[in-house]
């Protein structure tokens, strides 16, 4: 497959890297996408399994790539992560999966692997994450693949990095970095967070590595292997808390809800319920010493300033949580709200949804077309000349294996 870096408008009015081979004129005839968005007529063939491989294919799906997900005759463990589920479907399948096409291939089959061969030898972008050297058996690593197709994007996702064999799962990477360690009370256990951040933070650190690619290939011409791991995402997501230590020798612990350079930056216990209140500057925790009755916090010395605040925490807090008993939470993040302090109730997801809904974000979307429409989340980005799509719906295991096999052998 040749690349070239002369951009070439798509008919949607898309701009592609490279001008279109015969394999992508054919694949449009078998496996047709809607919509136009950024990626229309790249071709990612999808090694990936679970979350994070899985979920960054879903965001360069949703800008528009044609993404066919390769599966095991058993499928992606995620399809069996359940309850909750949606008829037979799990949900967390259904969350990470829309917008591709899908087929089952059994690498210890000949003939199967002869067919994922080829698919990585059309594509545009590969995306893998088995453990380091697991596809080299197969003739599917990066170094058999860009021999037969040297302008690929070779996206691969691993736990540790490609020298280290270890299996890597979210659970492992929030211990392992430290996330735990200042997740929770300070007298209390370490928690675990209530999703998968690092998953979610190494899906997007390959997609935005891939998009980077893309540049790059656009201006040279060349493909190259883009690497992320988990343990590297997690110790750049945690920023400030990895930062700390890295740039002062700090090593920081649990605080709880309390956040270590702001005060008050957290839940307050009201009359009833808890608000969230985030006084991130001296001007936000004047209009809170304002609102709640206590103009005179601005005159005081220890409180004025973030810097005194944050160390005399201790002495405010009382005073502060008693003039909160004044009013409800509901009534103060209404009152809170309406003089510009930044406040939150603490809600379920399902309020949290409603709440989205109700400020026109439209955070559900139908996903698919026909008998098969499957509410999903919506993609968090919007871009004014070329929108994300929700065309396919998370695809049934090996729906499209016909249809792949038939582009393929068209070619």
């Amino acid at each position: 497959m040749k690349q070239s870096t002369t951009s070439e408008h798509h008919d949607s009015g898309s701009v592609r890297d490279h001008h279109r081979s015969p394999a992508h004129d054919r694949l449009e005839e078998f496996l047709p996408r809607a919509g136009s968005g950024p990626l229309s007529g790249q071709i990612v063939v999808d090694f990936s399994r679970v979350l994070a491989g899985p979920y960054s294919t879903m965001m360069l799906a949703d800008l528009g790539a044609t993404v066919i997900k390769v599966e095991g005759p058993k499928g992606d463990d995620t399809r069996h992560w359940a309850p909750p589920v949606r008829d037979e479907d799990a949900t967390y399948y259904l969350s990470i999966n829309r917008n591709k096409y899908d087929i089952v291939l059994d690498f210890t089959d000949p003939d199967d692997l002869a067919t994922a061969q080829k698919l990585a030898a059309e594509a545009d972008i590969v995306v893998e994450n088995f453990k380091p050297g697991g596809l080299a058996k197969y003739g599917l690593d990066y170094d058999s693949v860009s021999a037969a197709n040297p302008t690929v994007i070779y996206a691969s996702v691993t736990g540790f990095g490609p020298q280290n064999p270890l299996p890597g799962y979210d659970l492992l990477m929030q211990a392992l970095s430290g996330f735990m360690s200042v997740t929770g009370s300070p007298d209390g256990s370490p928690y675990r967070a209530g999703v998968a951040v690092f998953d979610v933070m190494t899906g997007l650190h390959t997609t935005i590595g891939v998009l980077a690619a893309i540049q790059h290939r656009t201006l040279t011409g060349e493909g190259q292997l883009v690497e992320t791991n988990l343990m590297s995402s997690a110790m750049s997501g945690l920023a400030n808390q990895s930062g700390a230590y890295a740039a002062a020798g700090v090593n920081p612990t649990r605080m709880g809800n309390a956040h270590p350079s702001l005060y008050p930056y957290q839940p307050m216990a009201a009359k009833s319920g808890e608000i969230i209140i985030a006084a991130a500057n001296d001007g936000q925790f004047r209009i809170l010493a304002e609102v709640v009755g206590r103009p005179d916090w601005c005159d005081d010395e220890r409180f004025a300033q973030a810097k005194n605040r944050n160390a005399n925490r201790d002495s405010l807090e009382p005073e502060l949580l008693e003039a909160l008993q004044a009013h409800s939470a509901q009534e103060w993040f209404d009152k809170l709200s309406a003089a510009g302090l930044p406040c939150a109730p603490i809600n379920t997801i399902a309020e949290g949804i409603e709440h989205a809904k109700s400020l026109g974000l439209e955070p559900v979307v139908d996903t698919g077309t026909g008998d098969r429409v499957i509410p999903t989340v919506r993609n968090p980005i919007t871009l004014s000349k070329s929108q994300v799509s929700y065309d396919l719906a998370p695809p049934e295991l090996g729906a499209d294996s016909d249809q792949v096999r038939a582009w393929l052998d068209s070619l």
